[in-house]
């Protein structure tokens, strides 16, 4: 039997490495060509919808989950295949997803954090959604795609504009499509500054959540580039925005 020298430094580091393996969802661990968390054996797919059905954000989340069934029905080949027809790629062919037909799930955010991570939750454990999707706010959408990257999910980001969402709270399974407060900042102050000249001043009513604070700091340092003043940043309860 071979002599091997066992330290503590040694065993600890092989402790983390193993413990580290165990606790990566299944989506990035080595057999994840061929499996991942609820990978679908039938022949559907669900996907979740978790939307603001109530509060503050309840007009967005109709509208988003009116497109999201829209998705659905040309994603399965109903209607007339809408934006289907006009992608180059013609990997979607009107049979779902990869031959599966899509199926899905929807649950009421609140446009609560708490409620949002509870019912996406639900929906991955209970429905076995392999994709949650949603948002309308920032803070509801960092919280659920914090909960994804747990649970070894996909998350894509209805809607969301705040720069932390991809940025410091960004997560491997998160993905957007929306644009941010900083990209809003860039396209808006050359606008501003044309309109209203460089001699200007600002006073900023602000959401107090996320998005507000991160759209505030782009709109604010992208407009101060030019020469605005910023006067006064007053911020506001989501239930009053």
């Amino acid at each position: 039997m071979s002599k091997q020298n066992v330290t503590r430094r040694g065993v600890l580091k092989t402790g983390a490495l193993s413990g580290a393996g165990v606790a990566l969802p299944t989506i990035f661990t080595a057999s994840s060509a061929s499996a991942f968390t609820n990978e679908p054996t039938g022949s559907s797919v669900t996907l979740g919808f978790n939307v603001p059905q109530t509060g503050a954000y309840a007009d967005e989340g109709a509208d988003e989950l009116r497109a999201y069934e829209l998705a659905v029905e040309h994603l399965n080949g109903g209607g007339d295949g809408g934006m289907m027809n006009t992608f180059s790629s013609k990997e979607l062919q009107g049979n779902g997803i990869l031959g599966k037909k899509v199926e899905f799930v929807t649950g009421d955010t609140q446009t609560k954090s708490d409620a949002a991570r509870a019912s996406a939750k639900s929906m991955i454990e209970k429905d076995g959604a392999v994709m949650i999707t949603g948002g309308s706010s920032s803070g509801v959408a960092i919280a659920v795609q914090g909960l994804c990257q747990e649970a070894g999910v996909i998350f894509m980001a209805g809607l969301t504009h705040s720069n932390d969402t991809t940025g410091k709270d960004k997560k491997a399974n998160g993905f957007r499509h929306f644009f941010n407060g900083y990209m809003s900042g860039a396209a808006l102050a050359p606008v501003l500054a044309a309109n209203y000249g460089n001699d200007r001043k600002a006073y900023h009513l602000t959401a107090d959540y996320t998005w507000g604070w991160t759209q505030q700091e782009s709109i604010a340092a992208a407009t101060e580039a030019l020469g605005w003043e910023t006067v006064n940043n007053v911020l506001t309860p989501l239930a009053s925005t």
